[in-house]
């Protein structure tokens, strides 16, 4: 982001942590964001970003509609809905830090994440997309997809631009996978459509095999990043949808169908035109799913 947009966002931000705490609380984040903020004090970083929820508490944030609205406006696809407002805090007290020695501030938000424990992790997640250097990030990123604590994961997946706009293709393509793996809501992923490729079909063609092969059911959302890559080899799966799914399982081949430019495609879907009607007119799209 650039300095102006940094600036607005914190101010939204700043707002709804003043609504959310008492005065002696703001007051407090306000001092401890001010020692913070020099490159030198890595002791009283540490010691806020650690200390918050003992002063703000836990309570979820309710975004009021002209909130919600702002945020998407200056950072699309971010939002701090359902979160709680240590979470926010912390985030907002990232931001305050003086950037303009990049190693160093690199260094010190670094430095806050080998002994982070759950919550801090999720709030250092929740930051990538506020963070100065967006590049600096990536292989931070792409090594908390590993993680196996599910509220990490939803920190990166859920709502987080900085994925989809930052990491590579196998990155990437390791964070979808693993929502797959994890049974993530996929709606939540910003970008999932735009960042589809070739590479992640062909991983998904296989493991869709291997699940049928062992008599297991598949994500109907596999299709949304399957149904442009289909081919002739692959063009059964949709056959079997349509002819042996259940009532979500056919809706989804419908939408890979109308997705697919293989020539039998449309040639299928005209056998259901039910399906076909309520795609045309947006009464079936991958968000009902």
């Amino acid at each position: 982001m650039d300095t102006e947009t940094t600036r607005s966002l914190t101010e939204v931000l700043t707002s709804i942590i003043e609504k959310k705490v008492n005065q002696e609380t703001c007051q407090w984040l306000l001092d401890k964001a001010a020692q913070s903020a020099d490159k030198n004090n890595n002791y009283q970083l540490n010691l806020t970003f650690t200390s918050i929820p003992r002063h703000t508490g836990k309570e979820e944030i309710v975004l009021e509609e002209p909130d919600e609205k702002k945020i998407n406006s200056l950072l699309p696809g971010f939002t701090v809905e359902g979160w709680t407002v240590d979470r926010l805090c912390r985030v907002w007290l990232l931001m305050q830090l003086d950037s303009s020695d990049k190693e160093a501030y690199i260094n010190r938000i670094e430095n806050l994440f080998p002994q982070a424990e759950m919550n801090e992790l999720v709030a250092l997640y929740s930051a990538l997309p506020v963070l100065t250097y967006p590049e600096a990030w990536r292989l931070r990123c792409a090594e908390g997809i590993r993680s196996n604590i599910g509220i990490v994961l939803d920190a990166i997946m859920y709502h987080n631009p900085f994925p989809a706009k930052y990491l590579d293709e196998g990155a990437w393509n390791q964070l979808v996978l693993k929502a797959f793996f994890t049974d993530k809501n996929m709606n939540y992923i910003e970008g999932l459509d735009e960042r589809s490729n070739q590479h992640l079909a062909n991983t998904l063609f296989d493991y869709v095999e291997e699940r049928w092969a062992a008599g297991r059911t598949t994500s109907p959302q596999i299709w949304r990043l399957t149904g442009k890559y289909m081919d002739g080899s692959h063009f059964y799966m949709l056959d079997k949808l349509m002819n042996e799914g259940n009532e979500t399982n056919q809706q989804a081949g419908a939408l890979a169908l109308s997705d697919c430019s293989f020539e039998k495609a449309a040639t299928v879907l005209d056998q259901y035109p039910d399906l076909k009607t309520a795609i045309e007119q947006r009464k079936l799209t991958w968000q009902m799913l």
